[in-house]
């Protein structure tokens, strides 16, 4: 390998949408990145992922990355909500079930009266396979024999390091993602494993800041990486994104907005009296190992789905004129449009009147979810906004006005989770100026905005539907 390549780190992020290659520099800016869709596969009895051909297109890519600079480390991070089951060969156990497929109601009655309570777990009850513990309940019930060859479970991070490094880990913030599996104020393993006879499968737990390994020969053969090259133990998506911000401000209080597919609102302010199940407001867990009060929706789904019920453009631009014209028209989207979670779970989402502008109601919408959400979690510090406040900078300019007591900050950063699984690789050291500089949103003058935040409430808690997270 030339000794005049650039020094790099190249950071996997598989999410539930995309998954990327992006390979960046000492001061953090991206190099060069390769994406390709995230498809879920339907040939085999119930939905799931390809993890081989994930395997190869990942090989594929470090094997491009690696002529471009010297990788000097790897980190990872996933989606949620998924593990792997390996048996003592290391081969898949069963194939590895997409979230989002729906688990029969006589299997999730079994399940719901295993599972700990909220109180312990802070991990609501969910919908579909959103509770990792129901997944794996249910395939355990489903396919007992296969179930029974399980010699590691490994958190879908962890799954990637492994196949890179050959060593099986366990690290927090997956685990800690509504798992059922996990007590985040004890940060130890909750009962449903010994229900699930699953605690020795659990490997060793590493930090999201630790080196696992360098990687195998095979894997150094297949792609040209050194085996000097540091492979970190890997970090669930959403969290990745916050360990941003905890590495660059360790000392005040952080709440991010972390958006994608799911709209996750992520606070280290302590209000746990606030966290309620029937509102999908959960514990999760940071890099640190500490309890992350988070509320959480399917935003960028719903964002999608809007715009599909209105015939509009997602990439439309609109204007504050736009949003203007639906307060005066009275046009309302009233949640929710996904049954994956949420805090209106369990209720049929609806547009009250007809837009001129699909694309700014669909703003207007998660200005709306995420100013609710924000209060259900307490929070009355900054509020930090990463890529939203580029995609986006409007809808944040609307939360401005809807919080005029916070400040709304905005850090511009093209890929929060990249950048934050980046942060994880240099945890030691300190921050470099860029990560600690902000902007601030400035509020909207939009008339009415405020009564028009109290009725679209009112008409979101009025829909004549029982609230259920739990299927």
């Amino acid at each position: 390998m030339s000794s005049n390549k650039l020094d790099a780190c190249l950071i996997i992020d598989i999410g539930k949408t995309n998954i990327k290659c992006v390979l960046l520099d000492e001061l953090g800016q991206t190099l060069w990145s390769r994406s390709q869709p995230n498809i879920s596969h339907t040939d085999k009895a119930y939905p799931y992922f390809d993890l081989d051909g994930i395997w190869q297109w990942l090989q594929s890519s470090l094997h491009f990355a690696n002529t471009i600079a010297l990788i000097s480390a790897i980190n990872i991070s996933t989606h949620g909500a998924c593990a792997v089951l390996i048996d003592e060969q290391g081969e898949l156990v069963l194939p590895v079930l997409d979230y989002e497929h729906p688990i029969p109601e006589d299997i999730s009655q079994q399940y719901d009266a295993i599972r700990p309570d909220f109180t312990q777990t802070l991990s609501p009850n969910l919908p579909l396979g959103l509770n990792l513990g129901r997944q794996l309940f249910w395939l355990q019930q489903q396919y007992p024999v296969e179930f029974a060859r399980t010699h590691h479970v490994l958190m879908y991070p962890q799954y990637w390091v492994w196949r890179l490094t050959g060593q099986a880990v366990t690290e927090v913030t997956s685990l800690g993602c509504h798992t059922d599996l996990w007590l985040p104020a004890e940060q130890t393993y909750s009962s449903l494993l010994d229900e699930l006879v699953l605690r020795s499968a659990m490997p060793p737990i590493k930090t999201g800041y630790e080196v696992v390994g360098g990687p195998t020969d095979e894997v150094c053969q297949s792609t040209g990486l050194s085996a000097n090259c540091r492979i970190y133990s890997g970090v669930h998506d959403s969290n990745a994104g916050f360990a941003r911000y905890l590495y660059s401000i360790p000392d005040r209080p952080v709440t991010l907005v972390s958006m994608g597919t799911w709209v996750i609102c992520m606070t280290t302010e302590q209000r746990l009296k606030n966290l309620q199940e029937c509102r999908d407001t959960l514990g999760n867990v940071s890099v640190a190992g500490n309890l992350l009060p988070c509320a959480r929706f399917m935003g960028g789904r719903e964002f999608e789905q809007i715009c599909q019920l209105t015939n509009s453009d997602m990439t439309g631009d609109y204007q504050p004129d736009d949003i203007q014209q639906l307060i005066d028209d009275g046009v309302f989207a009233l949640p929710p449009f996904s049954q994956s979670g949420g805090p209106f779970a369990g209720r049929e989402g609806r547009i009250i009147g007809k837009p001129a502008s699909g694309s700014a109601l669909a703003s207007l919408y998660l200005a709306l979810m995420i100013d609710y959400q924000l209060d259900l979690l307490g929070v009355i510090g900054d509020v930090i906004f990463g890529s939203a406040s580029r995609k986006n900078p409007l809808m944040c300019q609307l939360l401005a006005q809807l919080r005029p007591r916070q400040r709304i900050l905005l850090s511009g950063d093209s890929a929060g989770t990249v950048v934050g699984a980046w942060c994880l690789t240099r945890w030691q050291q300190a921050p470099d100026p860029s990560l600690t500089q902000f902007d601030i949103a400035k509020a909207t003058n939009i008339n009415g905005l405020l009564i028009y935040r109290d009725r679209w409430r009112d008409l979101s808690e009025q829909i004549d539907r029982p609230v259920s997270l739990a299927g």
